[in-house]
């Protein structure tokens, strides 16, 4: 019994091991956000639980102030209604109040809203991301880097891009050839599109741009994690708007090195060795 609960948490711990080198994902019936891969996002988060400890606390009392007018004021009880026009009491509560909650609201707000606009460091990756439909362009600006189209892998091509494990590679999400990036780096993505407005979304870095036509949007990002990272484009852009997803691969900078080397003459071996050494080193890490 001993031996069999034992062998249980140590494959537990493999996968949740193995697994945690995939990062983050959607998941069915999911209500919060997807697990925070940025600085960023992890300031989206407590600004939401931030403003739920207001929100959630007026609701209430507008429901009971309302419970308590039906109830106190209904025609049975109150046949006489008051004639009462206006009370300098409320009037200063229900106006001052109001103003002090948005002023709570918007100073952490407006610092947000700041600290997405402005990295802290200056960007050692630039990336230009071109939306179709219904796919992605990414040209890696720096060094002469590699061009390539992103678009969804359909589930009869999956075998021959070894791409077979949909807990890692989820249906309707993966892709063909994915962005890479290393890790703990600021990125530049420079976001545009070809056609029509389209946008660049990955949850778990907090990021979200339009893609417009002949126009250059600008987002950063630095993930602190190496492992997947799934999005979509969040503007309706024609009958394929659904599948037309963003695959992140972040790796450590020396794997990234390796592979921008590699992809700039032949992108498909790249990704190939890449993708080996990445799952070589899971294995390892599950073994051990």
């Amino acid at each position: 019994m001993k031996r069999s609960i034992a062998g249980g948490l140590c494959a537990a711990a493999a996968l949740l091991s193995a697994a945690s080198a995939w990062a983050a994902q959607p998941v069915d019936w999911e209500y919060r956000f997807q697990p925070a891969a940025t600085d960023i996002m992890h300031q989206i988060t407590w600004f939401e639980g931030y403003t739920l400890a207001f929100i959630i606390p007026v609701t209430l009392l507008v429901l009971v102030l309302l419970a308590y007018c039906i109830l106190k004021f209904r025609a049975s009880r109150n046949p006489v209604p008051s004639r009462t026009s206006h009370n300098t009491a409320i009037e200063v509560i229900w106006t001052v109040g109001p103003v002090v909650l948005l002023l709570m609201l918007a100073v952490p707000s407006f610092q947000l809203l700041t600290n997405q606009y402005s990295p802290p460091e200056e960007a050692k990756l630039t990336i230009k991301a071109t939306a179709n439909q219904w796919n992605w362009d990414y040209e890696y600006q720096d060094n002469e880097g590699p061009s390539f189209n992103s678009a969804m892998l359909h589930e009869g091509d999956r075998a021959a891009a070894g791409k077979e494990d949909k807990s890692v590679y989820p249906r309707l999400l993966a892709v063909d050839n994915e962005m890479v990036v290393p890790s703990n780096t600021v990125v530049r993505v420079l976001v545009t599109a070809s056609d029509v407005i389209h946008a660049f979304a990955v949850p778990s870095f907090g990021v979200k741009s339009d893609a417009v036509p002949g126009r250059l949007s600008e987002v950063w990002f630095k993930v602190e994690k190496e492992g997947f990272y799934y999005g979509q484009c969040s503007e309706l852009c024609g009958k394929d708007h659904a599948f037309m997803p963003i695959a992140v691969r972040v790796v450590s900078p020396d794997q990234y090195e390796s592979w921008l080397a590699a992809a700039k003459s032949d992108l498909p071996a790249a990704n190939k060795a890449l993708t080996a050494q990445i799952e070589a080193a899971s294995k390892l890490a599950a073994a051990n």
